[in-house]
């Protein structure tokens, strides 16, 4: 009966294994503690540096049939609408491109819709300012139809008026995080009949992360 031979390794061989071992090993731990590393600083960028902050929608001003509303415009209210430009900014407060997609604006009258408008998407750098104007269209004969409205005109001399406008968009931190804002703002306004101007414009800001 033959039996194999065993060659047991000798303790150069045991040595280098050994060693080779140790050095996997080592890259192994290397390896984790750069992970580490990378991933703490990446995460403190972002919770600090790249902190999302909510972007600031701002109404500038209301412009009625080409003038400007603040200097007195007077309203032509002949004819079947309102021509209003908005001019909305949108601050972006953050160390990253704010990214927005079609902006919307309506106009209401005691609940019923009678002007709206639809803005373009767009883009606002860091810490810039990115400016829109949108033209909304007021429907006089929609505000016709309210029973109210001679009797708000002839009491009080002035239409009052309130908008919505809603701008959602993202910002992209180092390519890896994504953080979705939805910025809402609710003005109230009043249409002078009286002075044929726009007046007593006052906004108020809604943010959803």
């Amino acid at each position: 009966m033959h039996h194999r031979r065993v060659i047991f390794p000798t303790t150069k061989q045991t040595l280098q294994r050994i060693r080779s071992r140790r050095n996997r090993i080592k890259c192994l731990i290397c390896v984790i503690v750069t992970s580490l590393i990378l991933t703490t600083i990446v995460l403190t960028l972002v919770f600090t540096v790249f902190r999302v902050k909510a972007p600031i929608i701002e109404m500038n001003g209301v412009t009625v049939n080409g003038q400007d509303s603040t200097a007195g415009t007077q309203i032509q209210l002949l004819g079947t609408n309102i021509s209003m430009i908005v001019d909305v900014s949108v601050k972006n407060p953050n160390s990253v491109t704010f990214r927005y997609s079609s902006t919307t604006t309506d106009i209401y009258y005691k609940g019923m819709v009678v002007g709206e408008a639809r803005g373009p998407p767009g883009k606002a750098r860091a810490h810039r300012t990115a400016r829109m104007n949108m033209t909304v269209d007021i429907r006089i004969d929609r505000l016709v139809l309210e029973p109210g409205l001679v009797r708000e005109i002839i009491g009080s001399g002035h239409v009052d008026l309130w908008s919505y406008t809603r701008v959602s968009g993202k910002v992209k931190i180092m390519g890896i995080v994504k953080k979705h804002v939805t910025v809402k703002i609710n003005c109230t306004m009043a249409v002078n009949i009286s002075r044929q101007a726009i007046q007593d414009v006052k906004c108020k800001n809604k943010i959803d992360l």
